[in-house]
C-alpha cells in the first residue's frame, strides 16, 4: 500500500495487526496512554488528490517514503496549549441546547434508530436530549462521542451536522469563527450512517465508483474518477475485496468490516472537510472495530475534521482517539483527551486503577451515578470546575488563524475536492450545490439501477411471467368470445379483469423503491445528486421494461380472445395496456414515496385499486353512480384505459352483437322454443310499427357503449388521459420525495 503515508503495508494487509509503527502491537512499549509523548503538531497524510497523483506515478515509482503519523492528545477546546498553532479548520459548538415534547415521535428516524435520552418523568411536557453542551474539533484529529445507549451521542451527532431544525437547536457550530450555512455545510462535510446502506449486488470497485460519478464534479475525467477510486480503495484498505459483491442475506458478500469502510468510503470520495460518523464500530468485532478507527485516523490526517459517537471504544480505539466527550442525559460529564482521564476521575475521588480499561472504566462510574438520587450532577458540576481550572483566563483559543473562506480555498489548492468548488473570492455563492448537472446524474443513476436490475434478473422475471400466466388464464378462460349477447357480456368483464390486472402486478413497485429509501436519503441528504434527477432517471428505466410486459399481455391475449380492429386494433390495446402499465406503475411508486413499510403499502394499494375497480364503470355505469360518489368515478385510474379499450372494441355501428331472437337470451324467455320467439318477434313488430325479424339487428357495438355510460370522452382521451395520470403521479412522487426526505429532526 505504498504512498499512503503508512509503511511496511501491502495493498492487502489493509490495517491488519503488525504493523510495527503501532505502540499497541510494540512489545517495547507499556500499555499505557500517557506514557506516549505529546507532539506539538500532528503530521498530515496526503489527501486523496496528492493519492492521485501517487497512484498515476505508480508505474516508475513502486516505493515513495513517507513521514510515520505521530499521535497527539488534545485538551477538547479547553486549553490554548495544546493546539496545533496553524491547523486550518476549527469547528466549535458553543451551547447546544436541544429539547423535545415527551410523547412526540422523532420526525427522522435514522434507519429505525434513535438515540434519544431517557429517564425524563410522565408529567414533564419536554425532554432534555442536548443541555448546555460546549466543546470543538480540530482538522487532523478524531473527536469521539461517548455514553450509555440514551445518552445524548446520536442527537449531538446530529446537531453538529445541521440535521436538527435550526428553530429547535440553541447555541452555535461554527467552523473557523463563521457560522455555517446549511448549503455550504452539505458541499464540504459527510453523514455516515450506523446501518450500512448500500447496494447488495454491486461489487466494492463499483459502489465506490458510482459514488465518485455523483460527487466528483464532471471536470474531472472519468480515468482520473477510477485511479482516485483505486486510491481510496488503498486507503480504506479494500484491495483484496474490490471485486467481490457488498452482498446481503441471501448473497455471500464482503465481511462486517469491509461492508462498514465501503459505507465510509461512500461519503468520503469527495474528500469532505467535516465527517460525521453515528456508531461506526457498532456491531463489528474488535479487530473489525479497530480497523475502521485507523481508517478514520488516516482520513483525518489527511486534512478532514472527523467526529464519531462511540458505544464502548477498546483500549486499541483509544490510542488513536484525540479527544472525547462523555455524555450523561445530554450533559456533558467529562470533556478532553483520553490521557486527561485518570488525573480527572482521580481528583474526582475515584481513580482508574492501572490495569483497567479507562471508557470502560468512566462508563461504569456514570451508569452508577446515573442510578443514584442525584444522579450525574455532581460529576457534572466537578467537570465544570475542572475545565475553569484548565483554563482559568476561559480564553477561547478557538479561531484559526485563517479565514473559513481562505482555509476552504488553501485545501482545495492542496488537493481536497469539495465536490468541484472552485477558489472563488465570493466562497459561498460559488460553491456549486452538485457536482454535476442534472442530465450527468440521471445517466448515473440510470446505469446503476440497470446494473442493479442486470444482476438481479430474477425480479423482472417473476413479474413478466406473472403477466404471462394472467394472460393465458385469461386467452384461455375468454377463448374466441363471439358476437352474442353473451359474447359481448364477456368482454365487458375481460377488459375490466384485463385492465385492473395490469395495476395489480405494478404493486411490486412498493418493495423496489423502499429497498432504495434509506440509500436515497443518505445520498440526497448531502447533495449528491437531486431528487428530480432520481424521479426522472427512475421512470424513463422503467419504460422499457413496462413496454416488454405490455407486449407479452397483449399478444397473449387480443387474437385469443378475438378482439375486433386487426393489427390497427392490437396497436391500440397495446397502448392502452402500456398506458395503463404506466399510469399504475406511477402511482404505486407514489404511494412508496409516503408509505415507509413494505406491508401497509401492499394494504393501501389493493384497497386503492379495488375502489379504482368499483368505480371504473364495469360493476355500476357512470349513469347509476351516487351524485356524492362521482368524483371518485372520475379520478378512477381503471376508467380510462378501460374505457379506451372498450371503445376500440365496439367501435364499429355496423357490428351487431344482438340480433332478433337473441334478445330473449339474457332473459328467462330464453329456454322457450323457437317458434315461439319469432311469435313474439311479430307482435312486437305490429306493436312498435316495424319489422322484426330473427336476423335483424337490435344492438350494435355503440349501442353497447352508449348503454355503459362511455359517450364522453373519445378514446384517444381516455389514452391521453391515462398517461397524464401516470405523470401526475411521478411528480407527486418528486414532492414526496423532496417534503419527506429532510434529513432533519424538528
Amino acid at each position: 500500500m505504498s504512498g499512503l503515508g503508512y509503511p511496511n503495508m501491502s495493498q492487502g494487509e489493509g490495517f491488519f495487526p503488525g504493523d510495527n509503527n503501532l505502540p499497541l502491537f510494540n512489545h517495547n512499549n507499556r500499555m499505557e496512554l500517557q506514557q506516549y509523548p505529546r507532539r506539538s503538531k500532528p503530521s498530515l497524510s496526503p489527501t486523496l488528490g496528492e493519492l492521485l497523483k501517487r497512484v498515476e506515478d505508480a508505474q516508475s515509482d513502486t516505493s515513495i517514503d513517507s513521514t510515520p503519523v505521530h499521535h497527539q492528545a488534545l485538551e477538547l477546546g479547553y486549553a490554548c496549549s495544546s493546539m496545533p498553532p496553524s491547523s486550518p479548520f476549527v469547528l466549535s459548538f458553543n451551547n447546544l441546547t436541544y429539547s423535545v415534547k415527551v410523547g412526540q415521535n422523532m420526525p427522522f428516524p435514522v434507519c429505525g434508530k434513535e438515540d434519544l435520552s431517557h429517564g425524563s418523568s410522565e408529567t414533564a411536557s419536554m425532554k432534555v436530549l442536548l443541555n448546555d453542551i460546549s466543546g470543538e474539533a480540530r482538522e487532523g484529529e478524531i473527536m469521539a462521542v461517548l455514553g450509555a445507549s440514551g445518552s445524548g451521542k446520536s442527537t449531538l451527532i446530529d446537531a453538529l451536522a445541521d440535521r436538527i431544525a435550526k428553530e429547535s437547536l440553541k447555541g452555535s457550530v461554527t467552523l473557523n469563527g463563521e457560522v455555517l450555512e446549511s448549503r455550504l455545510l452539505k458541499v464540504i462535510s459527510a453523514y455516515v450512517m450506523q446501518d450500512d446502506l448500500l447496494f447488495p449486488m454491486l461489487t466494492v470497485e463499483e459502489t465506490l465508483m458510482f459514488s465518485a460519478e455523483f460527487r466528483l464534479p464532471r471536470s474531472l475525467s472519468r480515468s482520473k474518477k477510477k485511479a482516485r477510486v483505486q486510491a481510496l480503495i488503498d486507503q480504506l484498505g479494500l484491495r483484496n475485496a474490490a471485486n467481490t459483491v457488498i452482498g446481503d442475506e441471501g448473497h455471500r458478500g464482503v465481511s462486517g468490516g469491509e461492508r462498514r469502510r465501503v459505507s465510509i468510503g461512500t461519503d468520503i470520495v469527495h474528500d469532505p472537510i467535516l465527517l460525521f460518523l453515528d456508531e461506526p464500530t457498532s456491531g463489528l468485532d474488535s479487530t473489525s472495530a479497530f480497523m475502521v478507527v485507523k481508517v478514520l485516523q488516516r482520513i483525518a490526517r489527511s486534512g478532514s475534521i472527523v467526529i464519531m459517537s462511540v458505544h464502548q471504544p477498546s483500549y486499541r480505539i483509544l490510542t488513536v482517539l484525540d479527544s472525547l466527550i462523555f455524555l450523561s442525559h445530554g450533559q456533558t460529564v467529562y470533556g478532553g483527551s483520553p490521557g486527561g482521564l485518570p488525573d480527572f476521575f482521580g481528583q474526582f475521588g475515584h481513580p482508574i486503577p492501572e490495569n483497567e480499561n479507562r471508557t470502560e472504566f468512566a462508563l461504569d462510574l456514570i451508569r452508577e451515578l446515573e442510578e443514584a438520587p442525584d444522579g450525574t450532577k455532581t460529576l457534572v458540576e466537578f467537570n465544570k470546575t475542572w475545565q475553569t481550572k484548565k483554563n482559568p483566563t476561559n480564553t477561547t483559543c478557538n479561531v484559526s488563524k485563517l479565514s473559513l473562506k481562505d482555509a476552504i480555498s488553501a485545501s482545495i489548492s492542496r488537493g481536497k475536492l469539495v465536490s468541484g468548488a472552485p477558489n472563488n473570492s465570493n466562497l459561498t455563492s460559488s460553491v456549486p450545490t452538485f457536482a454535476n448537472p442534472l442530465w450527468a446524474e440521471m445517466m448515473v443513476i440510470s446505469k446503476r439501477s440497470l446494473l442493479n436490475a442486470k444482476r438481479m434478473p430474477e425480479l423482472f422475471g417473476i413479474r413478466l411471467g406473472a403477466v404471462l400466466v394472467t394472460g393465458i388464464i385469461l386467452a384461455t378462460v375468454f377463448y374466441h368470445l363471439d358476437n352474442s349477447p353473451r359474447g359481448a357480456q364477456e368482454r365487458l368483464g375481460f377488459f375490466a379483469f384485463a385492465m385492473s390486472t395490469t395495476y395489480y402486478t405494478c404493486a411490486e413497485s412498493i418493495p423496489a423503491f423502499l429497498q432504495e429509501r434509506y440509500i436515497f436519503m443518505r445520498e440526497t441528504a448531502y447533495n449528491a445528486y437531486r431528487r428530480s434527477s432520481y424521479v426522472l432517471a427512475h421512470s424513463l428505466i422503467s419504460i422499457p421494461s413496462l413496454i416488454v410486459l405490455s407486449i407479452a399481455f397483449a399478444a397473449t391475449t387480443f387474437w385469443a380472445v378475438g378482439l375486433d380492429g386487426g393489427f390497427s386494433g392490437f396497436c391500440f390495446y397495446f397502448f392502452a395496456i402500456l398506458s395503463a402499465f404506466w399510469a399504475g406503475s406511477s402511482f404505486v411508486t407514489f404511494l412508496s414515496g409516503v408509505v415507509s413499510h413494505v406491508m401497509l403499502g401492499f394494504t393501501i394499494v389493493v384497497a386503492i385499486l379495488a375502489y379504482f375497480l368499483l368505480f371504473s364503470g364495469f360493476f355500476i355505469s357512470r349513469d347509476r353512480v351516487p351524485s356524492y360518489w362521482i368524483w371518485f368515478h372520475y379520478i378512477s385510474l381503471v376508467k380510462y384505459p378501460y374505457e379506451a379499450a372498450l371503445q376500440n372494441e365496439f367501435h364499429d355501428p355496423t357490428k351487431c352483437f344482438v340480433r332478433g331472437v337473441q334478445m330473449f337470451d339474457t332473459t328467462p324467455l330464453a329456454a322457450v322454443p323457437l317458434s315461439l320467439k319469432l311469435n313474439m318477434l311479430k307482435s312486437i313488430s305490429s306493436t312498435l310499427g316495424m319489422n322484426i325479424t330473427g336476423n335483424t339487428c337490435v344492438v350494435t357495438g355503440t349501442d353497447i357503449l352508449r348503454q355503459q355510460g362511455i359517450t364522453q370522452i373519445s378514446k384517444w382521451n381516455c389514452l391521453w388521459v391515462t398517461i397524464a395520470w401516470g405523470f401526475f403521479f411521478r411528480i407527486l412522487f418528486y414532492f414526496a420525495l423532496l417534503l419527506g426526505s429532510k434529513n432533519k429532526r424538528r
